[in-house]
């Protein structure tokens, strides 16, 4: 059985594990730019599991070489939305590669509302289960 012991949305790397302070995401940053990655900055109010498409915070950050030009527009973002999610994506553009290669959330809410689980009957004894964010009945703006 898997346990979710912090109670929060995991999506990407370091879920699991105590939210990481800015110099420990700035380590991360540099890492992934020492790694020739290009980073991107997204935000979202609905972080449902299959909420795969976050709205971007300005412009793929391509050929920077310093970690402080991301963290600059992290907290600007931070600034902007401070009760969104934000997560950092770092992209290799390695040719057999091109994919997103880290992923991991910098900022939440004040209060993660968390989701419910529907059921819903279906020919014969079948069951259909639908996850359902709590925050997403809201409208947009108001989730949080």
């Amino acid at each position: 059985m898997m346990t979710n012991p912090t109670g929060k949305i995991t999506q990407g790397q370091f879920s699991f594990l105590p939210e990481l302070t800015d110099e420990e995401i700035e380590m991360q940053i540099q890492y992934g730019l020492n790694k020739g990655f290009a980073w991107s900055i997204e935000y979202t109010d609905d972080a449902h599991p299959r909420n795969t498409y976050w709205e971007m915070f300005g412009h793929p950050m391509f050929d920077l070489k310093d970690a402080a030009g991301v963290m600059m527009e992290m907290r600007e973002c931070r600034d902007t939305f401070p009760h969104h999610y934000i997560r950092l994506m770092a992209f290799d553009s390695t040719r057999g590669v091109e994919s997103i290669t880290m992923s991991f959330i910098v900022n939440r809410p004040p209060v993660e509302p968390g989701f419910t689980l529907s059921r819903q009957e279906i020919g014969g004894r079948s069951m259909r289960y639908t996850t359902v964010g709590v925050a997403a009945s809201k409208p947009e703006g108001e989730r949080y």
